[in-house]
C-alpha cells in the first residue's frame, strides 16, 4: 500500500505536519518543535518541559560594541511563519526572524530562517537554517560562540543512549544529578551519583563531556525507548557546515535525555573557533539539513537493534548528500557544486627513498589561509575526504567559492597546503594532479617519542580513582574519558617529576598522557619539569640539530625547553602562553594541534649523556596543561 500523502494543518498557535508515520507539531510563529507523535507515543519530547524547551535552535552570542552583552544564550523564536512547499509528496515550512538595528542588544544580529521538511513515507523529518549578517554599517559586530539544534526527550521512556559502538549504555536519570541525589565535582557538568533512583548507578560519575565525538565520527547518535520500543536519532549526513574540520569535537547526546546537533562551538578549542563578525561584515551560511530519524521494532525483537538500523539509515542519508529537496536557493544542489580530484604523495627521504602513497590521509578544502589554518576556520564551509591505498582522492559536491587544498597525514608531522587557491564553479571537475607533501625534516631521526597522529592516546593513561568511575569506560580503549585522571599525576609523581630515558623507557607506560601541575599539600598547584635523557655520539659542535615538538593540546599553558641545565634563567625555547582547549577536564585526548621546530646548536650538546628539560610553569589551576602528540630529535642533515 502506498504511503499516504503529507498533510499540513495550521492554526493560531501551532503548525502540524503529518505523513501517517509521524506527526510533527511546531509553535506558530516561533518555530519551536513542541511535539513529535510516533508509533503510539503521543509525544516523544519531554511533556513536563515548557513548550519552548523541547525541540529548538539556539545560539550563544556576544556583542563587540562594549555593551556588556556577552555569552547570551538565545533560543531562536521566529516572528513569521510561511509555507514554502505544500504537496502530498513533501511539506517544507519556514519560521523566520529578521533583525534590524532597533533590535540591537536584544537579539543576535542575524536574519535567521529555520526550515522543517517532512517527506511522504519518511520515518523522520529534516531541519536546516539560513543565517545572514548583512553588509551594512548598521549591523553590529558580534561573536557567535555556539549554535545548535537541541531535543529534550521523555526521561521516563528514553533510557538507553548510543553515540558510537564503544559508547552505548543504559543511562542515569536527570533526577540523579540533582542536589539530593548527586554530588557536584570539580565543575558543574561532572556529578557523582550518590543516591540515584536506580542503585546500579551509585558511585558512578556522569558528565556530558564523556560522550563528545569528533566531527569525522559524529554522523549518528541518539536514544532508545523500551516501552514502546522506538529510537530517536540525530543524523548529520555531511560535515561541510560544521566548523573546525574533521577533528573538531562536539557534544552530541547526554543525560537529559538530550540529543544535540552542534554546528558552531568553542569546546576543545576555545576562542580560536568562535567566529567574529565585524560591523557591517556580510556573511551567510546554511546549517544543515540534519535528519531526525525515528525507528521501531515489532514485539519480541530486541530494541537495541534499533542502533544498527540507525547506522544503516545514516549510510542512506550520507549517500543522498547533497539533498535534492530543500527549497531554499541558499542550499546548493548537486549540479550547482563542483569536484576536485588528484593524488597525494608524501616525500621524506629519511623514511623512504621513494615518494609514499598513504592510505587514509586527510585531504580537504577550506577558506584560503595559512598552513594548518583549517583547524581554526569557523566561518565558511569545509570539504574533506581520505586518500585510498594509491594516495588518490576525490572531493565531491563542493560549494562554489575560493579554497586552498589542505592535508595532514597520520604518521607524519605537520600540515600540507597548496600554494595557489582553487576556484570552484558549478559543474567543474578539477584535476589538481599529484600533490607532494614534504613533512618538516632537516636530518635523520636520532630518537622519537610517540606517534605523530594529533592525539595523546598512545601515551600512558592511568586507571581512574575507583571512587570516580564511569563503568562504561572500564577495560575499553577510551579510558581517557574517565573523570579525575588529572589528579593521578601528582599521586604517581608525588615528589619528583617524570623522567624518560631514550632507549629504555616505553612511551605507552612511562610517558603520562598530559603534563599537568602537581597538587601540593596546601591544595595549591606547582608547575612541573619533565626530563628526557638520551645519549649522543660524535656530536657536531658547529652543526644545528632540530627538536620537533608536536602538541595535541594546550590550555592556558606554556612549554619551556632547556638543554643540559634545568636552572638556566632563560630557556632555549618557549611557546609563550598558548591554548584554551580545556580538553583535559572535558575528557578529550586532544585539543588543537601545535607544531614547534626548535634549533639546538651542537655546542649545547655533550658527547654521551644529555637531558632535555620540558617545563610547564603555569599552575593557577589543575587544568593548565599540555598534551603531547610527538617529539623527535633530528641530527644535522650532513649525517
Amino acid at each position: 500500500m502506498a504511503p499516504i500523502g503529507v498533510r499540513l494543518q495550521i492554526d493560531d498557535h501551532h503548525v502540524v505536519i503529518d505523513n501517517g508515520i509521524l506527526q510533527v507539531t511546531l509553535s506558530n510563529p516561533e518555530g519551536i518543535v513542541t511535539g513529535i507523535q510516533y508509533n503510539g507515543l503521543d509525544n516523544v519530547l519531554e511533556v513536563r518541559n515548557d513548550e519552548s524547551d523541547r525541540g529548538y535552535w539556539d545560539v550563544v552570542w556576544s556583542a563587540l560594541d562594549g555593551s556588556g552583552r556577552t555569552g547570551v544564550l538565545e533560543v531562536i523564536k521566529a516572528t513569521s511563519f510561511k509555507v514554502i512547499v505544500e504537496s502530498e509528496e513533501l511539506v517544507e515550512v519556514s519560521f523566520s526572524r529578521p533583525w534590524d538595528p532597533s533590535l540591537k542588544g536584544k537579539f543576535v544580529p542575524l536574519n535567521i530562517d529555520k526550515r522543517f521538511i517532512l517527506p511522504r513515507g519518511c520515518s523522520g523529518f529534516y531541519t536546516y537554517a539560513i543565517y545572514e549578517h548583512l553588509g551594512s554599517q548598521e549591523w553590529q559586530a558580534f561573536t557567535l560562540g555556539e549554535t545548535r539544534v537541541a531535543f529534550k526527550l521523555r526521561k521516563d521512556n528514553f533510557r538507553y543512549m548510543a553515540v558510537d559502538d564503544d559508547r552505548k549504555r543504559y543511562m542515569p536519570l536527570p533526577d540523579d544529578r540533582q542536589s539530593d541525589r548527586g554530588q557536584p565535582l570539580a565543575y558543574p557538568e561532572a556529578v557523582l551519583l550518590v543516591n540515584p533512583v536506580e542503585p546500579e548507578f551509585k558511585g558512578e560519575v556522569d558528565d556530558k563531556y564523556q560522550y563528545t565525538c569528533e566531527n569525522r565520527n559524529l554522523r549518528v547518535h541518539g536514544w532508545i525507548s523500551n516501552d514502546p520500543s522506538i529510537g530517536f536519532w540525530q543524523i548529520t549526513p555531511s560535515d561541510e557546515f560544521r566548523t573546525g574540520g574533521p577533528l573538531k569535537q562536539n557534544l552530541c547526546s547526554h543525560v537529559g535525555p538530550t540529543c544535540l546537533a552542534v554546528f558552531v562551538g568553542a569546546h576543545y578549542a576555545g576562542d580560536d573557533l568562535v567566529p567574529k563578525f565585524g560591523q557591517g561584515e556580510a556573511w551567510k551560511k546554511v546549517f544543515g539539513p540534519v535528519f531526525i530519524y525515528m525507528n521501531s521494532v515489532i514485539d519480541g525483537q530486541d530494541p537495541l537493534t534499533l542502533w544498527d538500523d540507525a547506522k544503516r539509515q545514516m549510510m542512506v542519508e550520507t549517500s543522498s548528500w547533497p539533498y535534492s529537496f530543500p527549497a531554499s536557493e541558499d542550499f546548493p544542489k548537486s549540479n550547482q557544486r563542483g569536484m576536485v580530484y588528484g593524488k597525494l604523495l608524501v616525500r621524506d627521504r629519511f623514511v623512504d627513498s621513494n615518494d609514499m602513497q598513504i592510505n587514509g590521509a586527510y585531504v580537504g578544502l577550506a577558506l584560503p589561509g595559512e598552513v594548518g589554518s583549517w583547524q581554526r576556520e569557523c566561518k565558511d564551509y569545509q570539504f574533506w575526504t581520505k586518500t585510498d591505498e594509491n594516495g588518490d582522492f576525490s572531493i565531491n559536491n563542493i560549494i562554489t567559492g575560493n579554497y586552498n587544498i589542505y592535508a595532514w597525514v597520520s604518521g607524519f608531522l605537520g600540515d600540507y597546503r597548496n600554494d595557489s587557491s582553487i576556484t570552484i564553479t558549478p559543474g567543474c571537475n578539477i584535476n589538481v594532479g599529484t600533490l607532494v607533501y614534504e613533512p618538516p625534516r632537516s636530518g635523520p631521526t636520532l630518537w622519537e617519542i610517540g606517534i605523530p597522529d594529533r592525539s595523546a592516546a598512545e601515551f600512558y593513561v592511568p586507571d581512574p580513582n575507583l571512587q570516580f568511575v564511569n563503568k562504561l569506560f572500564l577495560d575499553q580503549p577510551q579510558k581517557f574519558r574517565q573523570y579525575g585522571l588529572w589528579e593521578r599525576y601528582g599521586e604517581l609523581y608525588p615528589q619528583g617529576d617524570l623522567i624518560y630515558t631514550i632507549g629504555e623507557s616505553d612511551y605507552s607506560k612511562d610517558w603520562f598522557y598530559a603534563q599537568l601541575p602537581r597538587k601540593k599539600e596546601d591544595n595549591s598547584y606547582e608547575g612541573t619539569t619533565w626530563q628526557m635523557k638520551f645519549k649522543l655520539e660524535n656530536v657536531q659542535q658547529a652543526a644545528t640539530y632540530k627538536l620537533r615538538i608536536a602538541l595535541a593540546g594546550a590550555s592556558i599553558a606554556e612549554l619551556q625547553v632547556r638543554v643540559n641545565d634545568r636552572n638556566k634563567p632563560r630557556p632555549l625555547f618557549t611557546t609563550g602562553l598558548i591554548g584554551r582547549d580545556n580538553a583535559i577536564p572535558r575528557h578529550g585526548i586532544h585539543g588543537l594541534y601545535w607544531l614547534y621546530n626548535v634549533d639546538v646548536l651542537g655546542s649545547l650538546l655533550l658527547e654521551g649523556d644529555n637531558t632535555f628539560y620540558f617545563t610547564q610553569p603555569r599552575s593557577q589551576s589543575p587544568f593548565q596543561a599540555i598534551m603531547y602528540d610527538y617529539i623527535r630529535l633530528e641530527g644535522p642533515s650532513s649525517t
